[in-house]
């Protein structure tokens, strides 16, 4: 049975998260497939949102319900469990179209969100620099247009006028019309602003020690690295994308210094509308000339991590051939149980060449500094001196 309508959404206000929700997840999966690590990550986003997560479920079927997405009686479910804990909010696993999220807000009276718009909200919260905050508003907007919504004759504004869609022109038209003309002021403002930073990159390639990138998923531990190999203070936090301004600072080799950038970690299945805030604030991998790909070697699905690193970094670079990488299989001190040194013997393996270390009790750190500047010395970049 259909809820009341959800009220009218003509400004997207409700494609928003805003912190402080008090939320659900829920997810569809193919039948037998273990959501475990899936809604773990999707808590972990949740938090990191300022969102308050109270409870979870999952739905196994072939393919999602088309209409919305979960199936009726799921959608039942979640009414019911939202009732009993006082959940406002809904946030699904993967992205919805704005159909089914109208149809699930009606049946559930819950605002829905998917995890596209999640991850979009906490780049929105966290970005420090202009570039970025700029790449993530024009991310935010595209996914908005299609979101916006409206159902005739109360949202109507009877005055008429030359740039209006004729007299009955509805505020839903006008919301999309102002969030097309703020696309194209933000797309001209990033153009500039990436001129800006091609010019900056080539003067520090003339002029300064070589740029070598901290890369890795998120929550791997780069910014503890970061601190550990360059005596900095960065922020470390348990948290998803604790990170996503890139900082620089020298840092010292055997012989000569370099300059680390610690950068924004990656997750799976990126929304495609953040790659561009990705080329805002990973710049550094496009000018290093080595990258560090960290890699969390105590988790199980360390394997999985690299991999999607790898595409990211890929698709970040756009065709142009990568750094040499040097592989860090991080948190070694926490590989204790045979799951986890099975997991570390498969990437030693696969992750050629590696330093494996632990930045938090700085295990083989000096091997990793070692490692790093033989790489940079085999590709003939020269180091200046500390002065």
């Amino acid at each position: 049975m259909r809820g009341p309508l959800i009220p009218e959404d003509y400004l997207g206000r409700r494609a928003r998260i805003y912190g402080g929700e008090r939320a659900l997840l829920a997810e569809v999966l193919p039948p037998g497939v273990d959501a475990g690590e899936l809604l773990e990550e999707l808590a972990a986003l949740a938090r990191t949102a300022g969102v308050h997560v109270l409870g979870t479920i999952v739905q196994h079927r072939p393919k999602p319900d088309p209409a919305t997405f979960l199936g009726q009686g799921k959608a039942g479910e979640v009414r019911d469990l939202a009732r009993e804990r006082g959940a406002d909010t809904l946030i699904l696993g993967s992205e919805i179209t704005p159909a089914q999220a109208r149809n699930l807000e009606e049946r559930t009276g819950l605002k829905a969100i998917d995890r596209t718009q999640l991850i979009l909200d906490i780049f929105a919260q966290h970005a420090g620099t202009r570039e970025a905050a700029l790449a993530v508003e024009l991310a935010q907007l595209e996914y908005l247009l299609p979101r916006l919504r409206g159902w005739g004759q109360a949202l109507t504004n009877p005055g008429g006028g030359i740039g209006t869609m004729g007299p009955g022109e509805t505020r839903l038209e006008q919301g999309r019309r102002a969030i097309r003309r703020r696309i194209q002021a933000v797309r001209r403002q990033l153009a500039k602003a990436a001129q800006d930073r091609a010019v900056q990159a080539a003067r520090r390639r003339r002029e300064g020690p070589p740029l070598v990138a901290l890369v890795g998923y998120t929550n791997s531990g780069k910014s503890t690295l970061f601190n550990l190999l360059t005596g900095s203070d960065a922020l470390v936090e348990d948290k998803l994308f604790a990170t996503l301004d890139t900082r620089v600072r020298r840092m010292a080799l055997p012989e000569g210094v370099a300059l680390l950038a610690d950068t924004v970690g990656f997750i799976r299945d990126l929304p495609h509308a953040l790659v561009p805030a990705f080329q805002a604030t990973l710049g550094a991998v496009r000018d290093a000339a080595a990258l560090l790909l960290v890699v969390d070697a105590s988790s199980p699905a360390a394997e999985d991590h690299l991999r999607v690193v790898r595409e990211v970094v890929a698709e970040v670079l756009g065709g142009r051939s990568s750094p040499p990488v040097l592989h860090v299989l991080n948190k070694l001190d926490l590989v204790t149980t045979p799951e986890r040194e099975a997991t570390l013997a498969r990437l030693r393996k696969e992750a050629v060449p590696h330093v494996a270390v632990s930045a938090r009790t700085g295990e083989n750190v000096d091997e990793l500094r070692t490692s790093l500047y033989a790489l940079l010395v085999r590709r003939g970049t020269p180091l200046p001196t500390l002065a």
